[in-house]
């Protein structure tokens, strides 16, 4: 594989905006580079992500300039096979690479493995519409991990899975991971899709899903707005 597929991206960030209840992301100006979602998030007003880096380089080179001359703090998120050119390229349009070590990961959901958490956790599983929440309570009442799911038609798209840090290597994120695949499944997902941090890598990894790109993360200077 020489590049990751823009449709794959498109389908990840569908399920992403519906998982954060965000608004549909929308084309940038340069038809076809890549889709823009407002995140309205301190630090993270918008976020751009990149369709064909890969693929064709001038389009990246187009989004980091608009990135960089935008008037709000933003991102650019872009799956990539070539982490190392993409990197240039940000850097060279004056964006801050703030992440260069995610991946872009998917899973067959129909295999993914289940682990129950072991006492003195019990788990709370919530579905809204497409979204569902699974929290793993301590029997003192604070959440120690959790997680969401949102699905749409096959693909399943996790996100925000989390583990409070007093509560971390107990199995705890395989328990969340197992719940959410298996809400997804039950809503009629077949696919995984994730974005996934340096720290959860391995966890994925060893609950059978596959990286197919990596994801560098740049942001923008912010242009004051003229008077």
């Amino acid at each position: 594989m020489t590049k990751i597929e823009s449709e794959l991206i498109r389908r990840w960030l569908r399920g992403w905006t519906v998982a954060r209840s965000l608004p549909e992301a929308e084309s940038v100006e340069s038809a076809g580079d890549g889709l823009r979602s407002r995140c309205d998030q301190p630090g993270r007003e918008v976020e751009v992500f990149a369709l064909r880096a890969d693929e064709e380089p001038e389009s990246l080179t187009r989004l980091a300039a608009a990135v960089a001359a935008a008037r709000q703090p933003t991102w650019l998120t872009v799956p990539t096979l070539r982490p190392g050119t993409v990197e240039a390229a940000v850097n060279a349009a004056g964006l801050e690479v703030l992440h260069r070590s995610e991946w872009f990961m998917t899973a067959d959901l129909a295999g993914h493995p289940r682990h129950a958490p072991a006492a003195p956790y019990e788990r709370e599983v919530r579905t809204e519409g497409p979204v569902t929440v699974v929290s793993l309570h301590h029997s003192s009442g604070e959440v120690a991990a959790r997680g969401t799911i949102a699905v749409l038609g096959a693909d399943a798209v996790a996100d925000r899975i989390e583990t409070d840090p007093a509560h971390r290597r107990r199995g705890l994120g395989r328990a969340v991971m197992g719940a959410l695949a298996e809400a997804a499944v039950a809503q009629g997902a077949r696919t995984g899709l994730l974005i996934a941090s340096a720290e959860g890598q391995r966890l994925y990894s060893s609950l059978g899903w596959r990286r197919e790109a990596d994801v560098v993360i740049a942001r923008g200077p912010v242009v004051p707005s003229s008077r």
